[in-house]
């Protein structure tokens, strides 16, 4: 796939505000400060399309990105970041979830994982979840050029082990890096492949 536009469409912390669920999505997520804006800007080919930030947590919101006038990318709240408010971070949870649990154009979640990490707990719960509510998610490893590949297929290879424990076969993954492009191309394929599929789903107000 060839993206030949992105751009911005909307930011929201309200389920009735987002676009109308007639094109696919694809929901970015992971720890505070995995790279998530900056895999978002090589994907879409565009540098500040996602705000990047020395600052984790920067993300508070649901921000929409058009891609190709086709489809979205969705730029979702980091979570396990410590210096929000319990409260703040009770209203996120409940908000992405209700998200991630009820969008009916959502097609698959891309769940970031630093590939330089051995297997985070908050990692597993997350992907646990996900499983528990049967959606459809792929794991995205990221920075994969901070180190050497060794390195990253052994944190790969343990993750998914952990994840075993409880999942009979594990999801698919991609390797990935911002800096190098590495993935780009896969990643875009993968989305495109699921897009074929895609039907608008039918709305039950």
């Amino acid at each position: 796939m060839i993206v030949k536009s992105a751009e911005f469409i909307c930011s929201n912390t309200q389920m009735s505000k987002l676009p109308p669920p007639v094109k696919a999505e694809y929901a970015f997520i992971g720890r505070s400060n995995v790279g998530k804006s900056s895999l978002i800007n090589m994907l879409a080919g565009k540098k500040g399309l996602a705000k990047t930030s020395q600052t984790p947590g920067k993300t508070q919101l649901i921000n929409h990105f058009l891609i190709n006038d086709s489809w979205y990318i969705v730029d979702l709240p980091g979570y396990g970041y410590a210096r929000a408010s319990k409260t703040q971070k009770a209203n996120w949870n409940k908000f992405i979830h209700t998200y991630l649990d009820k969008r009916e154009s959502l097609q698959c979640v891309m769940v970031l994982i630093d590939s330089r990490l051995e297997p985070q707990k908050i990692d597993l719960e997350f992907c646990n979840w996900l499983g528990e509510k049967g959606l459809s998610f792929v794991l995205v490893f990221t920075k994969a050029d901070k180190q050497s590949s060794i390195k990253t297929d052994q944190n790969i290879a343990k993750f998914r082990k952990a994840l075993l424990a409880t999942f009979e076969e594990v999801p698919k993954h991609f390797l990935t890096s911002a800096e190098t492009q590495l993935g780009h191309d896969e990643v875009l394929a993968f989305i495109s492949q699921v897009n074929q599929q895609f039907t608008i789903p039918e709305i039950n107000y």
